[in-house]
């Protein structure tokens, strides 16, 4: 067989196999990166960085793994688009958390998310009290969206940023 035919199917392997396990694992991992998912990520690169370019070390070997993983995000990316059938079986959907002031237990229970990161989501919007929330979304990319207020509802979305240790303390 051909190396580098070997390496697009190795890297083609892995990529469904990250898409199979992070739709297992949930979608909460992808928008709450702690210290320890990181290590798991950088870990998981690492360990699956020879699975897919085995013993080929060489620059064009990685450069044929790397173009593999782009095509096949591509072509995902297009098949979600024009398959309803793919999109739902690989994304979920949005769940409602909080519902004008009512929290979904069960939900919340179910996605694995914490009082503590409700509230938390909760501050980042602005919002101080449950009561408070007349809509609050667990979206797809596994970030908080919160419609609040009451005559004049008001929507924030929130998404987290990394913060550069050195930019800030130089701004």
């Amino acid at each position: 067989m051909n190396p580098y035919l070997d390496i697009i199917i190795r890297s083609v392997s892995v990529y469904l196999f990250m898409i199979i396990a992070l739709r297992i694992f949930g979608k909460k991992e992808l928008s709450q990166l702690n210290t320890a998912d990181v290590i798991l990520i950088l870990l998981i690169s690492n360990s699956v960085q020879n699975a897919m370019v085995g013993s080929n070390t060489s620059l064009l070997g990685g450069i044929v793994a790397a173009f593999a993983l782009f095509i096949i995000n591509i072509i995902f990316k297009k098949t979600m688009l024009h398959s309803k059938f793919i999109k739902e079986m690989l994304q979920d959907k949005p769940e409602i958390l909080i519902h004008n002031g009512k929290i979904e237990f069960k939900t919340i229970a179910h996605l694995g998310i914490t009082n503590d990161e409700l509230q938390e989501a909760m501050r980042e919007h602005g919002v101080e009290y449950y009561k408070q929330v007349k809509l609050a979304m667990f979206e797809i990319d596994g970030s908080i969206s919160i419609i609040s207020g009451d005559k004049n509802l008001r929507q924030t979305h929130h998404k987290r940023k990394i913060h550069k240790t050195l930019g800030t303390l130089n701004s």
